[in-house]
Formats: structure tokens, C-alpha cells, sequence
């Protein structure tokens, strides 16, 4: 199945501007920076025009040093100092990890919080532990940023809580039951019926990738 186009927010279009003005300001071409982070002149194109939604963390951190900037800013939108953020922020709680290969508990540590952005639609953040996922550039040790939800779209990525234990997988849902599909061709898609007597519920929608800095 192909995949669907990303989501676009308003957050996402600030962020592509912030690409191009850095780019600008440093007098690089869109190839110039291509060449440098290792994609296509076309992919710092969509970047540009928001499509920034699972860049990935290598691409991220690339990106930001041909920019002279933080990779938090690809979260914030705009320059990141830790030192004073120039806008409101609220605390998500990181509640543990997430599998990203065979099922995980997440452990819910509220001691441990991450500052965002207070006007970002996420609700909590885990730490991804596996290599499921690394087709979609989701990496072991990576941060995934979660709102709240409990539907999905087919082909999004969602986590997924099956029993006792969470995942994270693109969801599918069919008239023959549900398929959480990885993103690496070692794993097998995963499907559920009513029949398995599994408890398989949508805890969110992942919206934000980032390694913890």
C-alpha cells in the first residue's frame, strides 16, 4: 500500500519557512543543502513547503547544523535558546518506552517531562526502543510526540496498545479486523480479530519524531 501524503499543520508551514529563511539568509540554494544533508533537491523543496512531519532524526540534525541552528527549532517553528523561550510552553510527560519491533510496557515515569511548544496539539511523548519503524525514519532512541486519540486514518502512525503493552505501527483497519504494519521488511504486518480475545485499543496518533537531546 502506498503511503499517505503527510499532514500539513499551520506549526509545519512555519517550520518550512524557517528552513527557507535560514537557507536564504545563509546564501545556500535548495541544492546546495541537498547535496550537503544527503537527499534530493526536491525533498528540501517540501521541506520548505511544510512536509516536515517525519524527516527523521539523521536529517534533522544535518539540517540544522548546514543551518547554524538547534534541532529543536524543526519542533518550536523558530530559533530555540534553552536558556529563554520566547513563547509559552507547557510540560508533556515522557511515560516511557515504546516498541518499535515486538510489543513493550510503557512505564509511566512522571518524574521525567519534556518543555514544548504550549500551543503544539501533543499530549505526551515515549522513547522508541527497536527498528520496526526505520522505513518511516523512526530510530532506536528516538522520541515520538503523541496526541491523544482514539481513531485514526488507515495508514497512520499510530500507538497501539494490545493487552498490556504498547507499539508503535501504521493502523489498518478492515472489515476482517486490524493490522499494525511495520516499517521494515524483517517484521511481519501483525493482524487481530475479535476472535484473538485481545484487548487492542488506539492510544494516539504519533504527530512529532525527535531524538532526545
Amino acid at each position: 500500500m502506498g503511503r499517505n501524503k503527510p499532514e500539513i499543520s499551520e506549526d509545519h508551514i512555519r517550520i518550512g519557512k524557517m528552513i527557507r529563511r535560514k537557507r536564504e539568509a545563509l546564501e545556500l540554494s535548495q541544492q546546495e543543502v541537498a547535496d550537503i544533508v544527503g537527499v534530493s533537491k526536491s525533498a528540501v523543496s517540501r521541506w520548505e513547503s511544510g512536509e516536515v512531519a517525519n524527516m527523521g532524526t539523521s536529517k534533522v540534525q544535518a539540517l540544522a547544523e548546514v543551518l547554524k541552528t538547534s534541532p529543536l527549532s524543526f519542533i518550536y517553528g523558530e530559533e530555540y535558546k534553552a536558556e529563554v523561550l520566547p513563547f509559552k510552553t507547557k510540560r508533556i510527560p515522557l511515560l516511557g518506552e515504546i516498541a518499535a519491533g515486538e510489543p513493550i510496557f510503557a512505564v509511566e515515569d512522571h518524574t521525567a517531562y519534556i518543555e514544548i511548544k504550549e500551543n503544539i496539539r501533543i499530549d505526551f511523548c515515549l522513547k522508541v526502543k527497536g527498528d520496526s519503524m526505520i522505513n518511516a525514519r523512526i530510530l532506536d532512541g528516538d522520541l515520538v510526540f503523541v496526541k491523544k486519540q482514539a481513531t485514526v486514518d488507515n495508514g497512520e502512525i499510530a500507538v497501539v496498545l494490545i493487552d498490556d503493552e504498547v507499539t508503535l505501527k501504521r493502523f489498518y483497519k478492515t472489515d476482517a479486523g486490524i493490522i499494525l504494519k511495520p516499517e521494515n521488511t524483517r517484521y511481519e504486518p501483525r493482524f487481530f480479530t475479535a476472535s484473538d480475545f485481545k484487548d487492542v485499543r488506539i492510544l494516539g496518533k504519533a504527530i512529532l519524531f525527535q531524538s532526545k537531546l
